[in-house]
């Protein structure tokens, strides 16, 4: 594995490769040719338009294969950026990009100086030499923002795919006045507004065309993907989920009162607690018939996930009491050990208390460097809230036993967004 500095190079393999800047920013990527600008808007690859020939975003992580860049494509820019715009650059940690290669090798790393007052970092540039590609280390800082490093690119701003706006503030096109509809029945119900973010959007019509393609609903398209992972796939982060899969009706209009008549649907369109929506609909060719994809969601912060786990904690703490036995404490540990078993469980596929690496929850409690003499646990997917998720194990024997175990004094809780289920929790008990 080669250590890059600024200016730093090195040959990639043939074959696709993998750029990866985990933490608090927004990764993007811009096609260029030899001329430096795009071809076209669709060279700007980011959240909203994750993906290009040869290029996908997926989270942090921007997988190229050179080979399949469209024709004329010379340069990649890697762009970086704070994923809350409202956090100077100077206050992030400096952000760190792994390049990987076939078969998962970790090639190279690259850690430029943090950036101080520039709002965007080029961070780094594959590019064709000869008959064969390299990688350059930049570490470039730049004051103008997106919008101007798009224009200087070659991206029609004005009348083109903007660049990324704000996460969580995302505006997205109001489709045939649904946001109106659905704030006017919000309003009616005592529930605030939702706005339409791009995210949702997108993520919304990938899952409606997978629909129309395989000719049938689910929260699983004909190719396996969930309507979960393709939100998260857009890199929005969620703390609760709702979604609406119909075929039927023919406009916004009818969608809405459609998802107004019965109390399940009506429930999740008035939920107070969603924030960002987004809706497609695409129509099967074959049959005639229109699948609509309507998201719900609010976004995943830290104090979002604090108040998600204390509410947790409450909740089986007035259980516990109901049934005169002392309330848990909160243990750090444990909830670090519950935390990456609910991240894991997405980041891995499986859900199990045995992970694939065979590790059991005591040795994960170990691992976070707990020292209780008695460790429990309790996982569940698929539930949307606190409520919903504690009263599940209450009803169930195995986990109520856990719950309500006297010996128990201390728990952890998890949770992540994600997977087929959409939602993983777990409970880490301690004595």
């Amino acid at each position: 594995m080669t250590e890059l500095v600024p200016g730093g190079n090195l040959p990639l393999p043939a074959g696709a490769v993998t750029v990866r800047v985990p933490g608090p920013f927004d990764v993007s990527a811009l096609i260029t040719g030899e001329d430096g600008k795009v071809g076209g808007d669709a060279d700007f690859v980011f959240y909203n338009q994750p993906a290009a020939p040869g290029a996908r975003l997926t989270g942090d992580t921007l997988s190229l294969d050179p080979a399949r860049l469209r024709a004329g494509a010379a340069k990649v820019t890697v762009v970086v950026s704070p994923a809350d715009p409202g956090t100077a650059s100077g206050r992030l940690p400096a952000p760190v990009l792994d390049v990987t290669g076939p078969g998962g090798r970790l090639l190279a790393r690259f850690a430029p100086p943090r950036p101080r007052e520039e709002t965007v970092l080029l961070l780094a540039e594959v590019y064709r030499r000869g008959t064969g590609w390299k990688l350059r280390a930049l570490g470039q800082g730049y004051a103008d923002g997106l919008a101007g490093l798009a224009r200087d690119f070659g991206v029609d701003v004005a009348d083109g795919t903007p660049p990324p706006p704000a996460p969580g503030h995302a505006p997205s096109p109001d489709p045939d006045g649904f946001l109106g509809l659905v704030n006017s029945a919000r309003a009616a119900a005592g529930s605030p507004p939702v706005a339409l973010d791009a995210r949702l959007t997108s993520a919304a019509r990938a899952h409606a065309l997978a629909m129309a393609a395989a000719g049938r609903l689910g929260i699983e398209g004909g190719d396996g993907v969930s309507v979960h992972q393709r939100l998260t796939a857009t890199g929005y982060s969620y703390v609760t989920v709702g979604e609406h899969l119909v075929s039927g009706p023919r406009s916004p209009a009818e969608f809405v009162a459609y998802c107004l008549r019965t109390a399940p649907p009506r429930q999740t369109l008035h939920d107070p607690a969603f924030l960002h929506a987004g809706l497609a609909y695409v129509a099967d060719s074959r049959s005639g018939d229109t699948y609509w994809t309507a998201l719900w969601a609010r976004p995943l912060t830290p104090t979002e996930l604090a108040r998600t786990a204390s509410e947790v904690v409450d909740r089986t703490n007035h259980e516990r009491t109901r049934h005169g036995l002392p309330p848990l404490a909160v243990d750090p540990r444990l909830t670090a050990a519950a935390q990456a078993h609910s991240t894991d469980m997405i980041a891995r596929a499986f859900y199990s208390h045995t992970s694939p690496d065979g590790s059991r929850p005591w040795d994960r409690a170990a691992a976070a460097g707990a020292t209780r003499r008695s460790i429990g646990e309790n996982i569940a997917c698929g539930q949307r809230s606190p409520a919903e998720v504690v009263e599940g194990w209450m009803n169930s024997p195995g986990h109520r036993a856990n719950i309500l175990k006297p010996d128990f004094t201390h728990i952890g809780i998890g949770f992540a967004g994600g997977g087929p289920a959409g939602t993983y929790w777990t409970q880490l008990f301690g004595a």
